[in-house]
């Protein structure tokens, strides 16, 4: 039974406070080869959502974004270049691991001037009210253990009529999509992440968490609970991924 000391796991029921323990689990395992696994298991598509985000993000010279669960930094490396050398990009993730990864990454990409990386918690995010023009999260709110927290704490960070950016998996629109999901989701990923990435555990939980996750409307009225305004949601891939995008006025 789930109650208010509880949380979800995957399909497993965990103690609050245990949950940012298994997914830092998660992520230390899988740094090495995570981008690896994005291209397998999206075929590449990755980059084509991505690069939708950022579109929607549409950023200007000296502006300033935070990118939150910021991972080995795709979304920062877009936004990076949009803000331009006069602007600033934010990397958090709270996983040292996967932020290492990212550091390494940007420096490699030739991008390090207008950056900056930070240990934290989406929850409890470090900066002061109203200090980015653009805050984006992909594929990390699904992590979250109180992902109520991080729409409030990421909707602080933004300036007035700064806006905020969600990637993430979402529900398949199509119903005859579904079992074709499924299937590749908990059969195939698992199997990737045991010959990849030497990890089947962390594939599987990945695959449970898209499950767990709020779907395209109930996350649309979580980000107006926070306090966002102008709410709307772009389905990608018939919904197997959605952006949704707020406002803070």
């Amino acid at each position: 039974m789930a109650d208010e000391r509880s949380t979800d796991f995957g399909f497993q029921r965990v103690p609050l406070e245990d949950k940012a323990r298994r997914v830092r689990g998660v992520f230390d395992s899988v740094a090495d080869r995570y981008d690896l696994m994005n291209d397998l298991m999206s075929a590449g598509t990755h980059r084509i959502w991505k690069r939708f985000t950022l579109a929607l993000a549409n950023l200007h010279a000296g502006q300033r974004a935070l990118d939150v669960a910021g991972g080995t930094g795709d979304l920062a490396t877009g936004l990076a270049r949009q803000v331009g050398e006069r602007g600033l990009v934010v990397l958090t993730d709270i996983n040292g691991a996967m932020l290492a990864r990212g550091r390494d990454r940007l420096i490699d990409a030739g991008l390090a001037a207008n950056l900056a990386y930070v240990q934290a918690d989406a929850e409890r995010l470090p900066f002061a009210d109203g200090s980015f023009d653009c805050v984006t999260i992909g594929f990390g709110l699904r992590n979250v253990t109180d992902k109520a927290a991080a729409l409030r704490s990421m909707r602080r960070a933004l300036k007035p009529g700064g806006q905020l950016l969600v990637l993430e998996f979402s529900h398949p629109q199509l119903a005859a999509l579904k079992p074709l999901y499924d299937a590749y989701s908990f059969r195939v990923l698992p199997l990737l992440g045991r010959y990849v990435a030497g990890d089947e555990a962390s594939y599987r939980y990945l695959a449970e968490s898209i499950r767990m996750h709020p779907d395209q409307e109930t996350l649309l009225a979580m980000m107006r609970d926070a306090g966002l305004e102008g709410c709307r949601y772009h389905n990608l891939s018939g919904g197997i991924v959605a952006v949704h995008r707020g406002y803070r006025y």
